[in-house]
């Protein structure tokens, strides 16, 4: 099959076709074109497209287009992906979704792929696939530990039974002496930042 969407690629344009050969389509054959010109040569083709406006696998409210793909070949049972969604999310939008932390260093090492000279879409894809198989690795690890989240998201059911609330911060203050805020870096769980 071929799957179609816009050109220069970044975060989901390299993370959707990543998806899409490992678990929809393994012999995928992947068209990247202006944006102006996907529809079009999405139905000259026979293409289907994706990560473009106005389509079914594109971004739908806060979520992503990885996700579209997640949810539409059914996927959402494989908890590391899900994850792996919400990684991708938060390095391909504004990250206010999910708040996954790991995401804006996903966005930085995206945009440091594109400016490595690769000749064009596809051998950046082929080059940044490792990127993703990594941390497809990670995630299945978070899972295999019960941390759907991620490790630099913490649980709240596991925070601090020390946090008090306080209607001047945004999130909890929460006392240092607590044993589940010392294991994160600065001494903050990340549900309370203080």
């Amino acid at each position: 099959m071929k799957w179609i969407t816009r050109e220069r690629v970044k975060v989901d344009r390299v993370a959707c076709p990543w998806l899409i050969k490992k678990f929809v389509d393994k012999d995928a054959e992947f068209l990247f074109v202006p944006t102006d010109q996907v529809l079009e040569v999405a139905e000259r083709e026979g293409a289907i497209p994706y990560d473009v406006k106005n389509v079914e696998l594109g971004h739908h409210g806060k979520e992503c287009s990885f996700e579209a793909i997640l949810k539409k070949y059914h996927l959402t049972s494989d908890a590391a992906l899900v994850l792996l969604g919400k990684i991708v999310n938060g390095a391909d939008t504004d990250n206010t979704l999910w708040e996954q932390p790991e995401g804006p260093g996903l966005e930085a090492i995206a945009e440091g792929f594109r400016h490595l000279g690769f000749k064009d879409d596809h051998e950046q894809n082929a080059a940044e696939w490792i990127v993703y198989d990594a941390l497809y690795a990670y995630c299945q690890e978070m899972i295999r530990q019960s941390r759907p989240n991620g490790a630099f998201k913490a649980d709240p059911a596991q925070c601090c039974p020390k946090v008090t609330n306080d209607p001047t911060r945004q999130m909890p203050r929460v006392s240092l002496s607590c044993a589940a805020c010392a294991r994160w870096p600065m001494g903050c769980c990340r549900c309370c930042w203080a």
